[in-house]
């Protein structure tokens, strides 16, 4: 990644309306050449551009600038614009077309018919419907319960399969758990009798 302030343009018309350093200077801060530099003094260049702050951006500081200023030959340092870049996936909510939001329980169907170990929670949060909605779709009491039909959910890009296969796993892991607490209980009942 260059060394380059953000808006290299912007920012060298905001530093030479603003600041006495030299052409030079600026043009090796926002890496251009310093004819550019000079001709976006005289006008020539850079019609219409705003020039760009870096105080406010945080690319410069008012001492870095006077330093430069007192001495024609320190160049300007950028301030590290190093950006932290975290490892995790954030989920973002996906936006729905209305046209696709009737696929919404049609799919919740879907997941109930083929993947009935997922619990209504589970489908709820893949399907994006309220856990509400899944349970009166199990209930069969849904208000159109009658004019749904199961579609994929991954096939309509609801979700991915990754997901899908999380929640299957999750769920299945959910059971084992479950069934050991129950043969635990099973064996301390036999012990006390």
């Amino acid at each position: 990644m260059s060394n380059a302030p953000l808006m290299p343009m912007a920012t060298a018309v905001w530093l030479v309306d603003n600041t006495t350093l030299s052409f030079k200077q600026i043009a090796d801060f926002c890496k251009l050449h310093e004819v550019e530099v000079q001709g976006i003094a005289d006008g020539e260049v850079a019609k219409g551009i705003k020039g760009y702050n870096p105080i406010i951006s945080g690319q410069l500081t008012r001492e870095e600038i006077e330093l430069s200023s007192k001495d024609n030959e320190r160049p300007l340092q950028i301030k590290s614009t190093d950006v932290e870049v975290s490892g995790e996936d954030k989920k973002i909510k996906k936006y729905i077309p209305l046209s696709k939001r009737q696929d919404k329980p049609d799919s919740a169907l879907w997941l109930i018919r083929q993947h009935s170990i997922l619990k209504d929670s589970q489908i709820a949060k893949l399907v994006g419907v309220t856990k509400n909605s899944v349970t009166s779709i199990r209930n069969k009491s849904y208000w159109n319960y009658n004019s749904l039909t199961p579609k994929d959910p991954v096939a309509l890009n609801l979700f991915s399969q990754k997901d899908l296969l999380d929640a299957i796993e999750k769920a299945e892991r959910r059971i084992v758990r479950e069934k050991k607490q129950k043969e635990k209980a099973k064996l301390a009942q036999q012990v006390s009798n």
